[in-house]
């Protein structure tokens, strides 16, 4: 076993994500290489941290070395969030194992279901239940029951990541074997289970002010951590400091010019853009636009995704931007330029990389200078951070 890959969000790293971790280190003994969100996240959000404070978090933790997956595959459907942290995994050249939290932390019942999503006969099954009235998520579910994957697999949000891990090792033929850890402790959204919290819950009380309540389902080095970001006036991040200038980008949009934003090519754009005119806050906006078909989530990376005019990628990910990494971390890092791994640790030589991770970096900066506006601390906000920032080295 060379190391082993984690595919993340760490938003914020709690007391669970140690865990998981600890196990991995006790019983393998391999670096650990996580594949984190930047500055926006899979559900359409900013993180309650930026990315570089949320690495040092889990290098602290645990983690050998935390690599930044970009904006373009962070922010974006479970499928692309998948195929993006798998590529950068295997684009490392030293990881030789996919290790992902799992409700069920059954490997055979998680790659039965994936069989069942990858049948031709899937598709035009869904299309029928949607005809009939049924949500996406239900009838994608239903679908896949029928085609013979294990009952509830796709009602759990860690297992339909899970999945996701699944499918993209096989499309990519991704030389890396899955490891599925049983997750413990609390659900996405509940509540807390002894001293374990989701992530989601976590989020709610920061923003909400309970902050000594949310640092202690924190390890210690990671409280520690955010405790200087929350001093610094930069956590917790919250859309809801930006909403008019998110507005007032929208505002100036044509109907057109949000097809690029709809991931579904299913008229959706339509639909936001009559929310957009008749809307006097983001949330207001997602209100309006829902419907049973289209999940909160799908329109909030829609909405984020016209804001920072995040398109779909064209290409592959161009550079591994290091965001925080320890001795051992630093070994793989030498290891993988050996290798001619794109590796990009001072910003100023992005350009050696060649014009794709130029462009990519250059979006990312401009995205980081968009994203500073959701600090509490408004004289935080300045721009260019993303030029000025090196990995944080233990």
């Amino acid at each position: 076993m060379n190391a082993i890959g984690i595919i993340c969000e760490y938003n914020p790293f709690h007391l669970g994500h140690a865990r998981m971790l600890e196990g991995l280190r006790r019983q393998y003994d391999a670096p650990l290489v996580c594949a984190m969100s930047g500055n926006f996240v899979q559900r359409g959000d900013a993180a309650v941290a930026h990315k570089h404070a949320r690495g040092e978090m889990a290098v602290r933790c645990g983690a050998d070395l935390v690599l930044e997956l970009p904006t373009p595959w962070a922010m974006a459907s479970a499928e692309r969030f998948a195929d993006g942290g798998v590529a950068l995994l295997t684009s490392t050249g030293v990881v030789s194992h996919l290790a992902f939290g799992s409700e069920c932390g059954d490997l055979t019942a998680l790659q039965a279901a994936e069989a069942a999503l990858s049948r031709p006969e899937l598709m035009p099954r869904i299309r029928q239940l949607l005809a009939q009235g049924m949500a996406y998520a239900p009838a994608r579910q239903q679908a896949a029951e029928e085609l013979g994957a294990p009952p509830r697999m796709l009602s759990r949000p860690n297992d339909i990541l899970a999945i996701e891990y699944l499918k993209a090792l096989r499309r990519q033929k991704a030389p890396m074997e899955p490891l599925a850890v049983l997750r413990q402790g609390a659900g996405h959204d509940g509540t807390p289970s002894g001293d374990t919290a989701s992530a989601s819950y976590l989020r709610t009380l920061l923003r909400s002010g309970r902050t000594d309540e949310a640092l202690s389902y924190l390890p210690a080095p990671a409280a520690q951590v955010l405790r200087r970001e929350l001093a610094l006036g930069q956590a917790p991040a919250d859309l809801s400091y930006c909403q008019r200038a998110i507005l007032a980008r929208l505002r100036q949009l044509r109907e057109e010019d949000f097809l690029p934003y709809d991931g579904g090519k299913e008229g959706l754009y339509h639909r936001f853009y009559q929310a957009v005119r008749t809307s006097c806050s983001p949330e207001a906006l997602l209100e309006t636009a829902k419907t049973k078909r289209y999940p909160t989530s799908r329109l909030r990376r829609m909405l984020l995704s016209a804001w920072l005019d995040v398109t779909p990628p064209a290409g592959g990910i161009p550079y591994l931007r290091v965001l925080a990494a320890n001795e051992r971390g630093r070994d793989l890092l030498r290891q993988m330029q050996r290798q001619g791994a794109p590796v990009l640790t001072r910003p100023g030589d992005v350009s050696r990389l060649g014009p794709a991770a130029e462009t990519l970096f250059r979006q990312e900066s401009l995205w980081t200078d968009l994203y500073v506006l959701t600090y509490p601390q408004s004289s935080r906000s300045v721009c260019g951070s993303d030029w000025r920032t090196n990995p944080i080295l233990l």
